[in-house]
């Protein structure tokens, strides 16, 4: 590469390779753009190295523990069952390398250009790259931002030694014998839900009435049920003020009820939201992208600021701070880029919470869709009316489908129970294609599936269900 002031042409900057940048990336070289990318750190983002991906690895690797401790539900015995954390890291090493390897491939094979280091802007249409070794200059016709977001760190709970953020949880060289979790949202307690089953004693203090708060209580409940069961102690109401650590504990103090309490830890994991990468040293402000209060860049329908050339996505735009809505917004901007009409439409973005129960929802509650002047109906179906899942020994959950009682259109699903994640897709197809609950019970699903749920459901809710009752008028 040419080092000084001489700039490069480029038709595509994009500043960050998650899961936003790297999809962004591949769909513009595929419309015929000349595509370089940057990040400072590894390729994957967030989601692929310290998110998403080692997590879910990590808590497979938990659920496979706990179901080998209880080998006997089913018949079997088994002995001298353990442990060994290195190899579990290892493990989700193995997995977080096969991914991120992946992305590499990926972008080489699309001839996307690939830069390891910082971006700064120094005018709307060109940026320096830098890292120790090089400085390139490029000119852009357009620029994508999808530098993603960073676990917010709390004044009273400063990230180091025995305070962590989710980063360093996930990378414990040690499985510990206590840890108290500061957020019930889902990446505390997914994380917390997985050292518990590892044999953590594990206590979240959550500020409001319930975990999970994104969810309906009734799924969340579900999930606390789990928890106790593994020994969590949950603490809601709680306000957590600051703590003290030595080289071997923490003790956090917090208040619940007005009464000042304490609880002494292995390690304290903080886990109250993300925070959006739009301040350091971008330069964002020397070319005038509106930047709000939060920290997230204001766009419109197809992800571009007020800088007509220049576009965000992801978690530094306002909205759910998801992968896959990042993903979503990346071929918009990509394609908006190229010249078609691409807009986006956020009426089915999937949620999910891995915990156990998995929790996922999909279009509108109830509730949501009755403000938006439905006559909405919602049915729920019990996961026990179903063969598969009862073989699963996941008895305990249920489906919930919101439909328009005028029109039969499903408006949104809420899903709790073994698979939720895999099972929700179907229900945003629905919706996306304005598929009626006529259509779901008329498709023949294959048995015994946990996808039966989703036609008993709709069946449910026209009023003929045949594997469980009809509800009472």
């Amino acid at each position: 590469m040419v080092v000084g002031d001489a700039s490069l042409d480029i038709d595509l900057l994009i500043i960050g390779a998650g899961p936003g940048g790297y999809v962004a990336a591949i769909r513009a070289a595929q419309l015929g753009q000349k595509v370089i990318i940057a990040d400072k750190g590894k390729f994957g983002g967030v989601c692929l190295n310290v998110g998403c991906i080692p997590s879910k690895a990590l808590i497979n690797a938990a659920h496979h523990y706990e179901s080998m401790q209880h080998a006997a539900d089913f018949g079997l015995s088994a002995e001298n069952i353990g442990v060994d954390f290195g190899k579990v890291q290892e493990y989700k090493s193995s997995v977080v390398n096969k991914m991120t390897g992946g992305v590499e491939m990926l972008l080489k094979a699309n001839k996307v250009q690939m830069f390891n280091g910082e971006v700064m802007f120094i005018n709307e249409n060109e940026a320096r790259l830098f890292n120790d070794q090089e400085a390139p200059r490029y000119r852009f016709k357009n620029c994508i931002i999808a530098t993603g977001s960073r676990p917010i760190e709390l004044k009273p709970f400063p990230f180091g030694g025995r305070i962590l953020s989710s980063t360093e949880a996930l990378s414990l060289p040690e499985l510990p014998k206590s840890l108290v979790v500061i957020g019930g949202g889902y990446i505390g307690i997914e994380l917390g839900q997985m050292y518990a089953k590892f044999g953590t004693k594990v206590t979240v203090l959550e500020g409001a009435d319930t975990i999970l708060p994104g969810f309906d209580k009734d799924m969340s409940q579900l999930v606390v049920k789990k928890l106790k069961k593994s020994g969590v102690e949950i603490v809601n109401g709680a306000l957590a003020k600051g703590a003290e650590q030595s080289d071997k504990e923490v003790t956090v103090t917090y208040e619940v009820g007005g009464e000042q309490k304490s609880v002494t830890a292995d390690y304290l994991l903080v886990t109250v939201g993300r925070r959006p990468n739009t301040d350091g040293e971008l330069g964002l402000d020397l070319i005038g992208v509106n930047v709000g209060e939060r920290g997230l860049i204001e766009v419109d329908e197809q992800c571009r600021t007020n800088i007509k050339h220049i576009f965000a996505i992801g978690d530094i735009v306002p909205g759910a701070a998801l992968a896959h809505k990042a993903s979503y917004e990346a071929k918009v901007a990509a394609e908006a880029i190229a010249g078609l009409p691409s807009k986006v439409d956020y009426k089915c973005i999937p949620a999910v919470a891995f915990s156990d129960p998995e929790c996922a929802s999909v279009g509108y509650t109830e509730k949501e869709a009755k403000e938006k002047g439905h006559n909405a109906k919602s049915s729920k179906f019990p996961f026990g009316g179903n063969g598969r899942a009862v073989t699963l020994n996941g008895a305990d959950g249920f489906m919930k489908l919101i439909h328009d009682a005028d029109t039969g259109l499903v408006l949104g699903a809420q899903i709790a129970g073994v698979e939720a994640s895999n099972m929700i897709a179907e229900l945003g197809l629905a919706i996306e294609m304005g598929a009626t609950i006529e259509d779901i019970a008329l498709t023949i699903h294959a048995h015994p599936t946990l996808g039966e749920i989703t036609m008993d459901t709709a069946e449910l809710a026209m009023g003929h269900p045949i594997h469980t009752l009809a509800p009472k008028a």
